[in-house]
């Protein structure tokens, strides 16, 4: 979208990150999804007289693990207080988060070259669900989703268009389903954003009044909502109409934003400290524990591939997409590693790039498997690797084969005799089906020889035009040595050969 000239829009985020634990945040009722409603809401989700709420351990360290991650600082001792509101599937009448003191202060996430500030991340409980298609005229509630353990977190409002939006927050996806701390599905509600957008005169200083569009589950939708509200309030002001601070809901099919109510600010809230729940105290020790556990970060692992296989940055943000994908050319590499017999090992890193990005990349794609199930291992495509670049296979018939050997692990899952350890046993069954299925190049020094002179002496014509410098002439004779070899010749070790024996 092109802002109308002499505007400006400001957007902040605030994106709710259900935090992947077993149990809820106070209660040991189930997150699992796809339960029948209101099979998974205990008497402390539902708020029942005498019950008390207990903080699941597991959703503090995961959070923990994302103020690692963004450069926040964690907050040794923070609050939990009550978030009072009256909505149907919010069933206490009020909301367990933090406010004063939130569990991680600060950080920022890179979108290319702008750094986007954080204020906050805050532990919270999630509210029901309310029903309203499958009900004619009355509204249904599920509270399974009532007391799921929620990570809030909010950006600074610096970003300026609805693309930038749309960067930071598949960053920030990016981020929370490498640290496993979410599953990431937004169809299920796993990460659902709040786009505060508002507008100004192109020069003001001071932030125009902000609309809040909540629960927008695609990034999609993201971008539409950003630009149609924007719109919308520079309208208005056109107009001669001020803008209402409201909460509002997008409406793809209708590519609108409605009004849903006022927009509370914190004091409409009346937030005060639960007394249900003490201060939540992490220790120096707890946060190390965390900073131990977590996985390399991103940009950490696509320095040290830079620094240590010369790739290009496209192949690093590619291949470090996801960790299950890194993670695949990381495990490619290291059995590759364990064959001493490699020529040109600088050479290698590119080759295992193109080949996850490329092939298993597309395999996994034709048949809805992540890297992580791919149904041909690193170990066994680093043996196909090896048998294409020493020329016992063409690179043609390493492809075939890749294709044949992840169909054989579908058809016989879980196949024992496609799974290795070991480089050398990997090898070892492939030379097995090569041989079996009468792949492998010829390389035979004498049976090659003889076959490029049976060509040459059958084909003088093409000789005498390869010899008058039409280069086209020798492809016609590496053709006719394949035929002749039954395609088992390598055209490589042809071309030389025919070069050799064809001599003015």
């Amino acid at each position: 979208m092109v802002m109308p000239q002499g505007w400006e829009l400001v957007i902040g985020l605030e994106t709710h990150v259900q935090l992947q634990t077993r149990s809820k945040i106070f209660s040991g009722a189930s997150t699992a999804f796809g339960a029948e409603p209101n099979r998974q809401a205990c008497a402390v989700d539902l708020g029942l007289p005498g019950v008390l709420p207990v903080l699941n351990r597991e959703a503090v360290a995961l959070a923990i693990r994302f103020g690692l991650a963004v450069g926040g600082q964690i907050a040794a001792r923070s609050i939990f207080a009550r978030k009072n509101y009256f909505y149907p599937d919010l069933p206490k009448g009020y909301q367990i988060s933090q406010y004063e003191i939130p569990v991680v202060s600060g950080g920022s996430i890179d979108i290319g070259d702008m750094r986007v500030d954080l204020t906050r991340a805050h532990l919270e409980e999630d509210a029901g669900k309310s029903l309203h298609e499958d009900y004619a005229g009355y509204t249904g509630i599920d509270l399974n989703r009532a007391g799921t353990p929620l990570l809030e977190i909010v950006s600074e409002p610096q970003m300026r268009s609805a693309a930038q939006a749309v960067a930071y927050a598949k960053q920030l996806h990016a981020l929370v389903v490498w640290l496993g701390i979410c599953d990431g599905n937004m169809q299920e509600g796993s990460f659902r954003v709040d786009a505060n957008v508002s507008v100004r005169r192109l020069g003001d200083a001071k932030l125009g009044t902000r609309c809040e569009i909540k629960n927008l589950n695609s990034f999609r939708f993201l971008e539409q909502a950003i630009q149609v509200e924007a719109l919308r309030q520079i309208e208005s002001l056109q107009d001669g109409v001020a803008v209402v601070q409201q909460t509002r809901l997008y409406d793809p099919d209708a590519d609108e934003t409605r009004a849903m109510r006022s927009k509370e600010d914190a004091h409409d809230y009346r937030y005060f400290p639960d007394p249900d729940l003490p201060p939540l105290v992490i220790s120096p020790q707890w946060v190390e524990a965390q900073r131990m556990a977590m996985p390399e970060l991103p940009a950490a692992l696509r320095a040290r591939w830079q620094e240590a296989y010369g790739l290009s940055d496209y192949d690093v943000q590619s291949l470090s997409a996801s960790r299950a994908t890194a993670a695949y050319f990381e495990a490619l590499q290291a059995a590759l590693e364990q064959h001493v017999a490699i020529k040109k090992p600088q050479a290698w890193p590119k080759l295992c790039a193109n080949w996850v990005l490329g092939d298993v990349a597309a395999a996994c794609n034709r048949h809805g498997k992540s890297f992580e199930s791919a149904a041909v291992r690193p170990v066994l495509l680093a043996a196909l690797l090896i048998r294409s670049e020493d020329g016992s296979i063409s690179a043609k018939t390493a492809r075939a084969l890749f294709v044949s050997l992840w169909d054989q692990a579908l058809a016989n899952a879980p196949s024992p005799a496609l799974t290795f350890e070991r480089l050398e046993a990997a090898l070892a069954y492939l030379d097995g089906l090569i041989d079996q299925q009468g792949l492998r190049q010829l390389s035979d020094d004498a049976a090659l020889t003889a076959i490029v002179d049976q060509v040459l002496a059958a084909n003088p014509k093409s000789v005498a035009e390869f010899l008058a410098g039409k280069d086209k002439a020798l492809n016609a004779l590496v053709g006719q040595v394949m035929k002749a070899s039954a395609g088992k010749a390598n055209p490589g070790q042809v071309n030389q050969r025919l070069r050799a024996r064809v001599q003015p």
